[in-house]
């Protein structure tokens, strides 16, 4: 009795992390995450940066396309004159950002978790499409 209780609240827990359908979320972003913006004098000096940066996070894709995402995000920090900063940010998307576990700025986290590292399909890459015209629109 004890295993089927178990059993049961571990398939109630996982399938509350997903989603009946695979449909991608409206993007989001929230700035540097749990990182500042910029600096003191310059408060948004790097936020395009980290915008871009989760543009990508927010469509996921393979282990090679988070590599370059993540290298994208020190180079562009690095060319607003902050090289120290990018090593930094580098160093906590590598860790903050594994798809494996359930957080809002994970790797792929406008699909349903837990996507992993996954290609994007034809039929995805429509979604993402429409959900970036659209937003373009507004």
């Amino acid at each position: 009795m004890k295993f089927i209780v178990a059993f049961s609240f571990l398939f109630w827990f996982m399938a509350s992390f997903t989603q009946a359908e695979e449909d991608l979320k409206p993007f989001t972003t929230d700035g540097c995450s749990a990182f500042p913006d910029g600096t003191l004098s310059q408060n948004e000096l790097w936020l395009s940066c980290c915008t871009a940066h989760d543009l990508a996070y927010w469509q996921g894709g393979t282990y090679q396309q988070r590599l370059e995402s993540d290298q994208a995000l020190k180079q562009c920090v690095e060319k607003v004159g902050e090289p120290s900063i990018a090593i930094l940010m580098l160093a906590g998307v590598r860790v903050g950002g594994t798809p494996y576990l359930p957080t809002k700025f994970r790797w792929g986290y406008g699909w349903p978790y837990p996507r992993g590292y996954k290609a994007i399909t034809p039929e995805e890459q429509q979604q993402i499409e429409k959900i970036l015209k659209e937003a373009l629109k507004k």
